[in-house]
């Protein structure tokens, strides 16, 4: 079953995230105190998996996801799909495109992330996530 690995949020744009061992999501913005989250964007929470991050030698956090998961596929998720972390519920809303910031972390890093950066999620229904906790695909 695949689980949430690693919670991060951005206090502030551009500063390192901070690791979190829970966070509470609020629906249609994000998680509570993060810089990102905005009432209607689709880009409330951004979800990738642990595989991901090993095979490009990343660290969890540092292309500045808020889930980092294990276990599970993050790039093949539907557009659309709704997911259950922990007593959250969320829905993938779109492909995270890498921007410039990734060249900053290692040159090269926007080009070797297209198409591996994860999906951004809209909160569905709040609630809290916590380290360790399943990911469920709902259909």
């Amino acid at each position: 079953m695949p689980r949430v690995q690693n919670l991060f949020r951005a206090r502030k744009k551009h500063l390192p995230m901070e690791e979190l061992s829970e966070v509470r999501a609020v629906g249609d913005t994000g998680f509570e105190g993060c810089t990102h989250g905005r009432p209607g964007s689709k880009r409330q929470v951004l979800v990738v998996d642990r595989e991901t991050l090993d095979s490009m030698d990343l660290r969890p956090g540092i292309i500045r996801e808020n889930i980092t998961t294990d276990g599970m596929n993050v790039n093949r998720l539907q557009i659309g799909q709704q997911l259950l972390i922990g007593e959250a519920r969320l829905v993938v809303s779109a492909v995270c495109t890498p921007c410039g910031q990734m060249e900053a972390i290692r040159p090269g890093l926007q080009k070797e992330l297209w198409g591996r950066r994860g999906m951004l999620c809209r909160v569905l229904e709040g609630g809290w996530i916590r380290r360790g906790d399943s990911i469920e695909k709902l259909s």
